[in-house]
């Protein structure tokens, strides 16, 4: 009598994981609902509902839209974090920043505009 009526155009964050590794360059949009992890370099912006992690030896170069990010590598553009921004001693961020909560650990370059 009830049928599961869920609306399939819903953006849940999933458990899955999406890595990029080092040594790996992708050029373009990324759009996900689960949880990241780059290592590599990504030229282009990448949109999620779920967390974002920037290794040491990742680099972005665009925009970033996710709910929490820790970042340990190099992100240049826009950053809109609507939950947390860890960034790490290692993590060097230029560009424009929107967050919700922020937690900058000593040694970090943070070189943006913030809000």
């Amino acid at each position: 009598m009830f049928a599961d009526k869920k609306d399939k155009n819903m953006t849940e964050p999933t458990t899955g994981q999406n890595r990029i590794n080092e040594g790996t360059i992708l050029r373009g949009d990324i759009k996900s609902q689960g949880f990241f992890r780059i290592d590599g370099t990504i030229e282009g912006n990448v949109s999620t509902p779920s967390k974002v992690v920037l290794g040491k030896t990742g680099r972005l170069n665009g925009t970033l839209i996710c709910e929490n990010a820790d970042i340990e590598g190099s992100f240049e553009g826009d950053l809109n974090v609507s939950g947390l921004l860890m960034l790490r001693a290692t993590a060097q961020i230029e560009g424009k920043v929107i967050v919700g909560k922020l937690s900058v650990e000593p040694g970090a370059i943070f070189n943006a505009t913030c809000s």
